[in-house]
């Protein structure tokens, strides 16, 4: 009797959540469950299998709303009926078409109008009308038994009680985006649209039985059948099992031999067990799918690199779906698939942010629109968006929303009613840990490749993006046996994509990428790592990495990747960060629990560093199956579900560790580091990938450096803002020129040792007008002079004023100022709104005498800080500030455990918090030698002297030496200006003068 149930996946208006309806149902001895949200299929399987642990029959459908006006129920009789909602549903969400008023005829479908949407004798043999309990009194002059086969009870339920009635009103404001106040009232639902127990409900239609009879007879003919156990993603990529194994086969001893050779014994082992596993857990098409999309990549040019637990799989390397070489490096497969793993894995393949939307197109292409989709989510509301949004609705200024926020949450109860109100509703709204759905958005890089049509279970739309989204998200996918295929983009690998282009056409050189053996084989790079000059490579430039590439003394591929692993926030706060670095600098006093654990673990100093590792550990010393040692990884990481299973296998470990006499004593410890190492650990085939592309990066940088450094700032940057990559960009030895309208692109561009930045990090320029200008230069050729501009692109005089002070003129051989008086006279003399064509004849501009004008050459330094952000010169040559007092880095090595001043400009800051809870900071500086000088700032002195805006500070403290990196803890510090000297502005005032 239910058919008109919503949760809040009823984008703000419902309040119920899916688990809470289907419990309360149950609760209430109901038997038969319809959910029909508004416009919105994506908790369907959810609701599903709560309905099937509840003993509740589930009913699917769909509640169609143009705005705020229903038009009908669609139930589905059957899966066919649910397809066709799906589409019916999808077509006009993409098409952002409205509902019509008569639904049309879908196969496998019930239609409910309200009364009075459409006469009875009207109605076709799957269409209904729904009698509302308030609406039962509008029988009384009707022959309902007329009718009887066409009229169904109606009772929609949309929220719990009175309290979320309010919260539901609230969400309309919300949705609207208007004052609670002004909320029309055709906008909600009814406050009697909550539950009713069955004998309140069925009360109501005492006078009409038929009613009741006919509701149950059409709740019985809807059927769903539904195995959420089988496997839904495309089965087959060349027609068949047999043609897929084959293939698979054929491309993996392809790859075998330009991998490894054709006489690799161990490659040969490990590929025959792969195949057997793959094929047996029928995963050949999704290794197949992945090969495609690499191949249609390297035929395109694009850059990729596939990381993540995939990097296990031998399979995987011969198909270079990754770069990872898991026979060098150790690596089981078991990590990636085994036959006990409850959810498939994935490839995480990551492409330049330039071209993964081209590989998406061919991913649509190849496997057909109707069966491919992007994987979806539904994007939450957090707690401070909640109170923000809430106080708009009900009308409180700004300065008092921050208030609430930035009181603590038990203060706040004593607060005036308004603000108990919004904290009420907050509570509601973040219920359980679980906030309300708000919107629907995109998965960051997820895509259903399905074998039948992807409306056989959800709807799709349409964002921006262009790509059909589903209305379904991961875990939704994943419990109805679709798995994704992550294609992901990375500003990393738009920096060594774009590299590649800039030096072939720079200095005519093309590179192979994807030559990593060479690159961790090389010495300069190994130096480069030596020397931790890494700015700009991916995941090996921050300071925190920096500093501990310089404590490990890095220089090899095995240790970057040990890096990789321990620089992540659990490992990095366990200790085992320090632990590693202490095992690693004194190699020969590490002691080891057992000769098993030392032979296992000699590679990491006897450190569980990977998840790997405690696969090993568990197979070498307790002789246990490298599958169920994986298990018991994931089980003690909170991500396998099975109590019982996860028991037999710890007893399996003591018994087998007993039955080969390992020491109990040593088997307990064993198993207590395991179990507390687990829940933070990495996967090494991750870190190992993050090593790949570090070298990739690190290639680039040590053998065209000024061309890296480019394809970094055009992808505008990494960890650190862009004035830093220009300033390494310096370090190269290039010339670094102002924007100019005749050498400069959008972007930032290098011509020889000439380097032209870009008018993309001009603040204030239009980019349609910039590339306008462009345009117009290569079609005509480049602009003589401030004259022939205006003449040609007509500026707007904003436009105008900033490339001239910004230096895109430098070339008439005019001062800044003398160009600004004279653009004022020419644009003048011009019609802005005049047709473009090219005179045949040019009139002379105006003719007039510029004043003697002062100049300082601060002054081109302070439009580029305002206009960039940052001086393109070194900000040390602008500062008028004795410099000669204060201490460089190269000088501290000599002066350890002395108190000296420094002076630095502020690069970066991390803030964390003491275990005592008192709050810290480490910062980054560069010195007048642009040498990075760090410095920590323990409570008391940073309570004291609190970092502020970037800028110059006078650092004073103690010099301090941790294996080989110098730390400055500091004691006293001081934020100073570029005209820190009074006496500058004492010469300067008179000069003005």
């Amino acid at each position: 009797m239910y058919l008109n149930c919503k949760t809040y996946f009823s984008l703000r208006y419902g309040t119920i959540t899916t688990k809470d309806l289907v419990t309360t149902a149950r609760n209430m001895g109901i038997t038969s469950l319809a959910l029909t949200n508004v416009n919105m299929t994506a908790d369907v399987w959810t609701f599903v299998k709560e309905c099937h642990a509840k003993d509740i029959k589930p009913i699917i459908g769909l509640e169609c709303r143009n705005a705020h006006t229903f038009k009908y129920i669609l139930l589905a009789r059957n899966m066919e009926g649910w397809f066709h909602i799906n589409r019916f549903l999808s077509e006009h969400l993409q098409n952002e078409t409205p509902f019509p008023d008569r639904a049309p005829v879908l196969p496998g479908t019930f239609v409910i109008y309200a009364w009075g949407a459409c006469a009875p004798d009207q109605l076709t043999a799957h269409e209904l009308i729904g009698i509302r309990p308030r609406e039962v009194n509008k029988l009384f002059r009707v022959d309902t038994l007329k009718y009887k086969h066409k009229l169904v009870i109606l009772h929609p339920v949309t929220f719990q009680d009175a309290a979320h009635y309010e919260l539901h009103c609230v969400l309309r404001a919300v949705d609207q985006n208007i004052l609670i106040s002004q909320l029309p009232p055709a906008t909600t639902a009814l406050p009697d649209e909550c539950w009713l127990l069955p004998a309140d409900l069925l009360e109501h239609y005492e006078r009409y039985p038929h009613i009741v009879q006919n509701t149950l007879q059409i709740m019985e003919a809807c059927e769903l059948h539904f195995d959420f156990k089988v496997q839904r993603n495309k089965k087959y990529l060349y027609g068949s099992a047999a043609a897929d194994r084959d293939k698979l086969r054929e491309l993996a001893y392809e790859g075998m031999l330009d991998r490894y050779g054709a006489d690799n014994a161990e490659a040969k082992y490990r590929i025959e067990k792969e195949l057997k596993i793959i094929e047996d857990q029928n995963f050949n098409a999704y290794f197949l799918i992945t090969h495609d999309i690499i191949s249609y990549a390297q035929s395109q040019g694009f850059f990729y690199v596939g990381r993540g637990s995939g990097a296990n799989s031998i399979i995987a390397y011969c198909l270079r779906i990754t770069d990872v070489d898991p026979i060098a490096l150790n690596l089981y497969f078991e990590r990636f698939l085994n036959p006990y793993r409850s959810s498939p894995p994935d490839f995480d393949i990551d492409f330049s942010w330039r071209d993964r939307d081209e590989v998406i197109k061919h991913v649509f292409k190849t496997h057909g629109g109707e069966y491919t989709a992007l994987l979806g989510t539904v994007a939450t509301f957090q707690e401070n968006a909640i109170i923000r949004e809430l106080g708009k609705v009900y009308g409180l200024p700004k300065k008092e929303i921050d208030r609430i926020l930035d009181t603590p949450f038990e203060l706040k109860l004593d607060e005036d009613s308004i603000q108990q109100k919004i904290l009420g509703f907050c509570s509601l709204m973040t219920k359980d840990g679980k906030a309300f759905p708000n919107h629907l958005s995109i998965h960051a890089g997820g895509i259903l490749i399905s074998d039948a049509p992807i409306h056989q279970y959800c709807a799709t739309h349409l964002p921006p993006k262009g790509f059909c989204t589903a209305q379904m998200d991961m875990l939704q996918a994943e419990a109805i046996g679709l798995y994704k295929f992550d294609i992901l983009s990375q500003r990393g690998l738009g920096h060594i994509r774009d590299s590649l282009d800039i030096i072939k056409a720079n200095k005519g050189v093309e590179i192979d990428i994807h030559a990593i053996k060479d690159f961790t084989a090389d010495e300069n790079v190994k130096k480069q790592l030596r020397t931790v000059n890494t700015i700009g490579c991916f995941y090996i430039e921050s300071p925190g990495m920096r500093q501990l590439l310089k404590k490990l003394e890095c220089d090899d591929y095995l240790t970057l990747v040990a890096a990789s692993s321990i620089i992540r926030p659990g490992v990095a706060q366990s200790g085992m960060m320090r632990q590693y670095v202490e095992n690693f600098r004194n190699k020969d006093k590490v002691t080891y629990l057992h000769p098993v654990i030392e032979e296992v673990l000699s590679e990491t100093f006897g450190i569980m560093v990977y998840q790997e590792d405690v696969i090993k550990l568990i197979h070498a010393y307790a002789d246990m199956d490298l599958a169920d040692a994986d298990i018991i990884r994931r089980s003690m990481a909170g991500k396998y579900r099975g109590p019982d299973a996860f028991l037999k296998l710890q007893e399996q470990f003591f018994s087998n560790s007993a039955r080969m006499n390992r020491p109990i004593e040593v088997t307990k410890e064993l198993w207590r580091q395991i179990a507390s190492f687990t829940s933070f650990s990495f996967s090494k085939a991750h870190s190992a990938t993050y090593a790949v592309e570090s070298y990739q990066s690190l290639f680039l940088k040590t053998y065209f450096p000024a061309e890296f450094m480019v394809a970094v700032i055009n992808n505008f940057g990494g960890f650190y803002n862009r004035e830093l990559y220009f300033r390494e960009l310096q370090k190269t030895g290039v010339t670094i020129h102002a924007p100019c309208i005749n050498n400069s692109s959008y972007p930032t561009r290098i011509t020889g040792d000439d380097v032209y930045t870009g008018f993309i990090h001009v603040e204030g320029l239009e980019e349609a007008w910039i590339n306008r200008m462009l345009a117009e230069r290569s079609q005509y050729g480049p602009y003589a002079s401030l004259d022939d501009f205006t003449e040609r692109m007509q500026p707007p005089p904003e436009q105008l004023d900033i490339l001239i002070r910004i230096g895109a003129f430098n070339f008439t051989g005019y001062t800044k100022k003398e160009l600004l008086w004279k653009s004022s006279l020419l644009l003048r003399s011009k019609d802005p709104n005049a047709d473009h064509v090219l005179p045949l004849f040019y009139e002379p501009a105006p003719d007039c005498k510029l004043p003697q004008l002062a100049y300082h050459a601060h002054e081109d330094a302070f439009d580029e800080i305002a206009l960039l952000g940052f001086p393109l010169c070194s900000p040390f040559s602008v500062l008028e500030h004795d410099q000669s007092p204060y201490v460089t880095v190269r000088e501290m090595t000599e002066r350890l455990g002395e108190t000296v001043r420094a002076l630095g400009y502020l690069v970066t800051t991390k803030h964390i918090n003491t275990s005592q809870g008192a709050p810290m900071c480490f910062g980054t500086f560069l010195d007048r030698e642009q040498a990075f000088l760090d410095t920590v700032h323990f409570p008391e002195s940073f309570r004291q002297y609190p970092l502020q805006k970037s800028g110059f500070y006078i650092l004073e403290g103690r010099v301090t030496k941790e294996y080989d990196v110098i730390l400055l803890e500091i004691s006293y510090m001081r934020k100073i200006g570029y005209f820190e000297d009074k006496n500058f502005l004492t010469r300067q005032k008179a000069v003005n003068l």
